[in-house]
């Protein structure tokens, strides 16, 4: 196991390892714990009662944050012609068809998001290797592969993020929830509107439980354990939120 640096020990220290917290518990402390020199990603993650070595309980699919990410994301297209206007038109920052799929089939991966027209996936599709262990392939099920390109590429401009449950994530999903400079009430919206989308595509199959476990962390700092039975946050905490939003 890797060693803790000091301040994440301390830090770790301020966390009552058998308490389970409200979402604006979770997210108070959690920015409170931030001691990084940057500004730290807040990260979500919760384990579902799913089986996802089963073909009808693997989920994957994107998510818009109505606060959005605070990062800059980089967005490839695949695509040519009317298309590949299109997406530049939107603010993609790598357009290309078969020299794009040249320069990555080289090596560049500068890019945090692939997006591909359909008529583009048969040359694409020849990147898996390149781009599957990165989580970049283009595929329906997230809105990568689209002949709406303009739009995908505003879409992840925006705020949109891609989760997952795979079978290498044993039921676990872990998404981006913003940035510990982000307010309260930002970072509850992008929490509620994460939960509202798993529940949402909660598959058929699942039994028992769905989601078992929620835990809060900024990118440098320890895993906050949030209630599963106190996911939602109250009007109370949410117009709590919105005053301390508008007395900073």
């Amino acid at each position: 196991m890797p060693s803790r640096g000091k301040k994440y020990i301390e830090a770790a220290k301020l966390v009552e390892k058998q308490r389970l917290y409200s979402p604006s518990e979770a997210i108070d402390l959690v920015k409170s714990l931030s001691k990084a020199r940057f500004d730290e990603t807040v990260e979500l993650a919760i384990r579902l009662g799913i089986d996802p070595r089963k073909a009808d309980q693997v989920l994957r699919g994107t998510v818009s944050l109505p606060a959005g990410t605070g990062k800059s994301v980089r967005v490839a297209v695949f695509a040519a012609g009317e298309a590949a206007e299109q997406a530049r038109a939107a603010g993609a920052d790598i357009v290309g068809s078969d020299d794009l799929v040249a320069q990555v089939d080289g090596g560049f991966m500068d890019f945090d998001v692939a997006i591909a027209t359909p008529d583009l996936m048969g040359q694409v599709g020849r990147l898996g290797r390149k781009l599957g262990p990165r989580g970049l392939m283009p595929n329906p099920k997230t809105g990568t592969v689209t002949a709406d390109v303009g739009k995908a590429v505003a879409d992840f401009k925006g705020g949109r993020v891609e989760y997952r449950a795979d079978a290498r994530s044993r039921g676990v999903v872990q998404v981006p929830m913003g940035k510990v400079s982000f307010t309260r009430e930002q970072l509850l919206s992008n929490f509620r509107a994460v939960l509202d989308e798993l529940q949402r595509v909660k598959p058929a199959a699942a039994k028992g439980r769905y989601v078992r476990s929620v835990a809060l962390s900024s990118t440098m700092g320890p895993g906050v354990d949030i209630d599963p039975l106190r996911l939602r946050p109250t009007d109370e905490e949410m117009a709590g939120s919105i005053e301390a939003s508008a007395s900073n």
